[in-house]
């Protein structure tokens, strides 16, 4: 997808809203891809969960959760697992939703560091097998590469990534690296979908090897961001910038 950044009032986006949700209580979460889940009137279902992590600290059974609707007869399930209700904070699961809220957001010029571009363009070939989540540009020399990870690990305040050793979070790392050499700016951002949150640091206990290539890329010149939310039944937008506890010593 490409779009021009908007010259209009920042104030005119109010972040993404969700579709129509379904209460229900989580019974559990099995082969990754799959929840099954007690709706308010008795029946159990088996929504899609749209999560590859382990999803540690957010997918306890007995837990509220939501579910979106999609009544295409083309889908093998008709719910998605959405939000989960943790203690502290709504929390949203759905690892589609931060790619979309920082792809309005930069399009919308709403995050500080990243207005001087013109153009905004999402999932991008940059070689023979691999694409970069964002790509923001400035004429036909400037370029911003932009990757993002959700987040939904927080333990004692601290919001943590990964939730599980990840090669592939690694490989985008290095490709970030080789943009990076190549002249261009590049970000690793790590959107934290809940409210609880006070900090963000590298899950180094979860994937040291992840967490080494991190502080190798800060200091090969990648930028860490990190953004939790504001987070209710209506929907999500950006909240605030948080200390990404990476530094390049």
């Amino acid at each position: 997808m490409k779009a021009p950044c908007t010259d209009r009032n920042e104030a005119s986006f109010k972040g993404l809203r969700w579709p129509p949700l379904v209460r229900g209580r989580l019974v559990r979460r099995y082969r990754r891809f799959l929840a099954d889940v007690r709706l308010s009137d008795g029946r159990e279902v088996t929504a899609h969960c749209p999560n590859t992590g382990s999803m540690e600290g957010c997918c306890e059974p007995g837990r509220d959760v939501y579910l979106s609707v999609h009544d295409r007869p083309e889908r093998k399930l008709k719910y998605t697992w959405e939000l989960i209700h943790m203690p502290n904070s709504l929390v949203g699961i759905n690892t589609s939703v931060p790619n979309r809220l920082v792809f309005e957001s930069l399009r919308h010029r709403t995050i500080h560091g990243f207005k001087g571009y013109d153009q905004v363009q999402s999932e991008v070939n940059i070689g023979n097998s691999s694409r970069i989540d964002i790509v923001l540009r400035k004429g036909r020399t400037k370029r911003c590469f932009v990757e993002i990870k959700n987040c939904t690990l927080v333990e004692n305040g601290t919001a943590m990534f990964p939730d599980a050793v990840t090669a592939r979070g690694r490989k985008h790392l290095e490709e970030l690296q080789r943009l990076a050499a190549e002249g261009n700016r590049c970000v690793m951002f790590y959107l934290i979908q809940r409210m609880d949150a006070k900090r963000f640091r590298p899950a180094a206990h979860i994937d040291p090897d992840y967490a080494r290539e991190l502080k190798k890329a800060v200091q090969n010149g990648i930028r860490i961001v990190a953004f939790d939310v504001h987070i209710d039944m209506e929907g999500i937008h950006l909240r605030r910038r948080l200390n990404p506890g990476v530094d390049a010593g």
